[in-house]
């Protein structure tokens, strides 16, 4: 696919179709990559996406229990006072 550059106030800059915008979900923010000669833009990633779901799902189905407690029996808070 070919596009042409465009001035954008003091820069320059692509306009990408709302068909791809859509297509690789890109909605505000994107990631360029300079490699070798190329620039690759790629959709900015969300590693905690879905998260809030599936701590609820955990919640609802009782799997979601301390594995270590997070107070030990011998543990005393003197130090931080």
């Amino acid at each position: 696919m070919e596009l042409p550059v465009i001035n954008i106030g003091n820069s320059k800059g692509i306009r990408i179709p709302k068909a791809i915008l859509e297509q690789y979900q890109i909605s505000d923010t994107i990631e360029l990559i300079l490699e070798k000669g190329r620039i690759i833009l790629k959709p900015k990633s969300k590693p905690r996406k879905g998260w809030a779901k599936s701590f609820k799902e955990m919640h609802e189905s009782g799997d979601d229990t301390l594995l270590i407690n997070d107070v030990f029996d011998d543990e005393t808070f003197e130090e931080w006072k």
